[in-house]
């Protein structure tokens, strides 16, 4: 009975409503079930597996090597990132050893070729999607710190066959418990070198001596893959429609003119041959069999959207490095001073961001060990490792206006004199000091400096107090 009236009781009830939450991305219909087929749940590692980053690392060689966007593409964040090089500037309250190492590390630099190894290490991190560099002694060193920075091709940094069975190590790196690396696997010779065997002894390297460098796009990923793989399909596509373009002019072009009939065939339109080719001269006039006309063929390309294509292409190739077409394909025909400034403002931040990481993953871990070797020989003196990077400055697109706002941010306490030339690239310490020198010299020499020139604004030291005994007077 019970069981009876409650049954009732439901049946008079109203159910209570159902929120279903629904995504149309997550939906497999008709029309999208063959654009997700490769969508896949692996892991970041499983995702990166060898064979996956072996492939892609041979295609975009290929394409860097191939097709000058692409190697412009690389080249160009090699050159905007490194740039001629980063100079360290320490921080420590004594000047003299501030000199002392700064000298000290920009000739060490100069003797190991600092500079093109990492702009190197810039290109691979491009096209190979990771960089490895060994921190060795080398004898041959023209410098007291016998440092150096040793490049590795990311093949060769490999494990073994089922690297996947070992929960502490991926493809040549072992981890502790804490996710840290401990040693990496390197191979003797390149798998591609005719030196290389199967099977063959690898050397085991520590972690402290290595520098591995990757864009982690996932949490657990600990292989890289190349930057420019979303763009790998457009290079093959803007390279296959620039081919069928030409193809189709060229086609057109060895047709210098076509006769044609009107006339129904088995009449006097037999009398001339099919496809039968007539040499033609210069400045020569023609006739033609009676009922026939010369034509010339239209080759209809390039096409009137060629050009738009390519912009297109291009623009999307740009995006997975963070840049505008303007940027890589070196052509700001169509933008004016705004829409210029504004591409490279977009770009240079990303070359800012870049140059963080290269600071915390790649040089400060170079300078650690440098100046580990270099206390050894610094006479048993109090140091500071406090210290900074300057990189190169940006170009500005219009140096006049650039230098009229930085008067200007000056002037009103916006901004600093350390601040202002480190945008350029440069220690503001030794601006200040050549910049004295010249003045001492200038005045040796009798040459009018421009701040003392006539009508130039005077400092208040210079202000006199009128003969009037009214208040000083501030020039305007």
């Amino acid at each position: 009975m019970f069981n009876r009236l409650k049954s009732i009781f439901r049946s008079r009830t109203p159910p209570k409503p159902l929120v279903r939450a629904r995504f149309d991305a997550a939906q497999t219909t008709r029309d999208n079930w063959r654009h997700w087929s490769a969508a896949d749940h692996l892991s970041a590692d499983m995702e990166a597996a060898p064979e996956v980053r072996r492939t892609l690392r041979m295609r975009s060689r290929y394409e860097v090597a191939n097709n000058s966007y692409a190697r412009g593409l690389v080249q160009m964040l090699a050159n905007d990132t490194i740039g001629t090089g980063p100079r360290l500037q320490m921080l420590s309250a004594d000047e003299t050893f501030n000199d002392a190492v700064e000298t000290a590390f920009m000739r060490w630099s100069d003797a190991v070729r600092l500079a093109p190894k990492l702009r190197t290490m810039r290109m691979a991190r491009c096209q190979d999607g990771e960089a490895f560099a060994v921190l060795a002694t080398n004898p041959k060193i023209r410098h007291g710190v016998k440092l150096d920075l040793q490049l590795i091709e990311a093949d060769r940094v490999s494990g073994e066959l089922r690297w996947f069975e070992d929960d502490t190590s991926v493809d040549g790196i072992s981890y502790d418990r804490w996710g840290n690396p401990t040693d990496y696997r390197v191979l003797k010779y390149h798998p591609g070198d005719i030196r290389y065997m199967p099977g063959d002894d690898a050397i085991h390297i520590p972690a402290e001596y290595m520098i591995h460098i990757f864009r982690q796009d996932r949490p657990g990923l600990h292989r890289g893959v190349p930057e420019i793989t979303p763009a790998l399909p457009l290079f093959a596509q803007l390279r296959r429609y620039n081919l069928a373009v030409l193809s189709a002019a060229e086609a057109a072009a060895d047709f210098a003119a076509i006769l044609y009939t009107d006339a129904p065939p088995n009449g006097e339109s037999d009398e001339v041959e099919p496809m039968d080719a007539i040499p033609l001269e210069r400045n020569m006039m023609l006739t033609v069999p009676a009922g026939w006309k010369m034509g010339q063929l239209d080759p209809k390309q390039p096409a009137a959207n060629h050009a738009e294509f390519v912009k297109i292409i291009l623009s999307e190739i740009a995006r997975c490095v963070v840049t505008t077409y303007g940027t890589l394909a070196g052509d700001f025909s169509g933008h004016n001073y705004a829409s210029g400034r504004l591409d490279n403002q977009i770009y240079h931040k990303s070359i800012l961001v870049d140059r963080s990481f290269w600071e915390t993953e790649v040089l400060n871990r170079i300078f650690e060990v440098w100046f580990r070797e270099y206390r050894l020989t610094a006479d048993g003196r109090v140091v500071d490792e406090r210290h900074t990077w300057f990189w190169d400055g940006f170009p500005h697109v219009d140096p006049s206006k650039e230098a009229t706002a930085q008067e200007t941010r000056l002037t009103n306490n916006t901004t600093t004199l350390a601040a202002e030339c480190a945008k350029d690239g440069r220690d503001y310490l030794s601006v200040l000091r050549q910049r004295a020198k010249e003045i001492k010299l200038m005045k040796e020499l009798g040459i009018p400096i421009s701040s003392e020139s006539p009508g130039s604004p005077k400092s208040p030291e210079q202000q006199t107090e009128p003969d009037d005994g009214s208040e000083p007077r501030e020039d305007i």
